[in-house]
């Protein structure tokens, strides 16, 4: 995958921040591989794996969701953004980039209650071995959300005057064009070899 151009300070931080998104999986594996090993193997399973795993993967989750802004990896309808002009296709960033600030905003505001409160009881998640999930994450669901906005305001403004980008299926594959005709080349000799041979053999 080619990653897309870091613009500014705050692609900058994104794309360092994105970097955990992407080791955070590979911890994930490790300590449930640790969990299997454990409990067949030595049969002392253990109290903390199956919650760190939820805890990571939700940090995955939020973070992997701020690196696809800073990629601008979301959904958009081409087919319809690709034939408009460029007033019409500047309107169109304007009014997604708005609908994402006013989502963004909606949930901070709606949730900085209940998460400040989270926070500051140190609410935890009420199994054996007792991690405070509900203290951490709900906060950085909200962190998240504010950096996502800020990524949104900036991918407008370096994007403003950066010219169309025109994608057909080329660019959505990772086919590899000049393999597939030499493929279909060797194809094309392996048929006619054969003929050749029957039509020589002919009296």
């Amino acid at each position: 995958m080619v990653e897309h151009e870091r613009t500014g300070w705050v692609d900058a931080f994104t794309w360092r921040f994105s970097r955990l998104a992407m080791i955070l999986p590979a911890v994930i594996v490790a300590i449930m591989f640790y969990e299997v090993v454990m409990r067949y193997v030595f049969e002392r399973p253990t109290l903390w794996v199956n919650e760190a795993s939820l805890w990571l993967g939700g940090m995955v989750y939020l973070f992997s969701g701020l690196y696809a802004m800073q990629q601008r990896s979301h959904i958009r309808i081409f087919i319809l953004y690709d034939i408009a002009p460029l007033k019409v296709r500047r309107f169109f960033d304007i009014l997604s980039t708005l609908c994402i600030i006013l989502f963004c905003l909606a949930v901070i505001y709606g949730g900085f209650g209940e998460a400040y409160a989270k926070l500051m009881r140190w609410e935890k998640f009420g199994t054996a071995w007792d991690p405070p999930i509900p203290a951490t994450m709900k906060p950085l669901i909200l962190i998240t959300l504010s950096f996502v906005t800020i990524q949104a305001v900036s991918n407008l403004i370096n994007d403003w005057n950066r010219p169309p980008e025109h994608l057909d299926i080329t660019d959505e594959t990772d086919l590899d064009i000049e393999e597939i005709k030499r493929a279909q080349a060797k194809m094309g000799d392996q048929i006619e070899n054969p003929l050749a041979k029957i039509k020589s053999r002919k009296p």
